[in-house]
């Protein structure tokens, strides 16, 4: 069957996408595309009139993808057709950090990235594009070091795992234009950390972490998806990219703003010493600081639809969900 490419063919895409802007139609493949970010970046494809298909490990018709695919076996998965991969799976980073557990987190990121590389470069012709998510925790705690795509990586274990992670996604170049979003705190009404922080800040049980000034690194939802899907298109964009809005805030500010959201007093901090006592290093999470800026994205081009936490706070901690 004939795949859907119109990428060679640009004076027909007006014709294919009212978007005016969007340079090709693409296939867009997104593993962990029912996860909250993918759903979101599945979402974003569509509205910008791209074909998104869906890669699971128990794949069955969903409306919100024009077509899935079976994720359950790599070696046999088919990504013929596929224009721009987008990576998103991995173990959620949030639980007791024991060892089986940091192993899974590095396995899923690193190992799986590798195979799937390998996996697309099999793929004839293979994709264009290889969108790759990271992790802010890239930095390490930089303290008030302002970071750019450009500052160097820190120490911890969630910065070794990405390190690894964008290295292994790199191994892409020799087929693709590889872009790495190291992403933050992602906030939406439906999903993530919001969730649980609605909940602990409406018991009135919310409170900066440690001393409240290491700097928190954050992006709506909406966003992170809109930039996913920017990075397949903007040629311009390659390697890493800070997906983070353009204003850090302090955990202080941070846990002020989603108590104003909540209607709640920030009544209980949580000191470094506890959180320290958590196993397996997990304290790295909450106590490190990334005053990170989007440097690459903001000279791309990108713009952002909630750039500020404090509207930002209402419209997600606002929500009844």
């Amino acid at each position: 069957m004939t795949s859907f490419y119109v990428r060679n063919l640009p004076h027909l895409a007006f014709l294919l996408n009212p978007v005016a802007d969007v340079a090709w139609v693409m296939n867009i493949g997104i593993t962990g595309a029912t996860g909250f970010v993918g759903k979101h970046v599945a979402a974003a494809a569509r509205a910008r009139g791209h074909r998104v298909i869906a890669f699971s490990r128990r794949p069955r018709p969903d409306p919100a993808f024009d077509e899935v695919r079976s994720l359950a076996d790599l070696q046999t998965s088919d990504f013929s057709g596929v224009d721009a991969m987008v990576h998103l799976a991995g173990e959620p980073v949030f639980g007791l950090w024991t060892g089986a557990k940091k192993d899974a987190i590095r396995r899923s990121r690193v190992n799986r990235t590798c195979d799937l590389v390998l996996r697309l470069r099999e793929t004839i012709p293979p994709p264009r594009v290889f969108v790759c998510a990271s992790g802010m925790a890239y930095y390490g705690d930089a303290g008030e070091v302002e970071l750019t795509e450009s500052s160097p990586s820190g120490e911890g274990f969630l910065a070794e795992v990405s390190r690894a992670w964008e290295a292994a996604a790199a191994e892409a170049e020799d087929f693709a234009r590889v872009v790495s979003l190291r992403t933050p705190m992602v906030l939406g009404s439906d999903g993530g950390p919001a969730v649980l922080l609605r909940r602990v800040f409406k018991l009135g049980l919310g409170g900066r972490l440690g001393t409240g000034k290491q700097w928190t690194s954050w992006i709506h939802v909406q966003d992170l998806a809109r930039l996913f899907v920017f990075a397949c298109e903007n040629e311009s964009l390659r390697g890493p990219v800070n997906a983070t809005a353009p204003v850090p805030v302090t955990n202080q500010e941070f846990t002020a703003a989603i108590a104003q959201a909540v209607h709640r007093p920030a009544f209980f901090p949580v000191p470094a010493f506890v959180l320290k006592l958590l196993p397996g290093g997990i304290s790295e999470i909450f106590l490190q600081s990334q005053r990170a800026k989007p440097a690459a994205a903001t000279a791309a081009g990108f713009t952002w639809l909630h750039p500020d936490l404090r509207s930002t706070a209402h419209e997600v901690f606002g929500a009844e969900n």
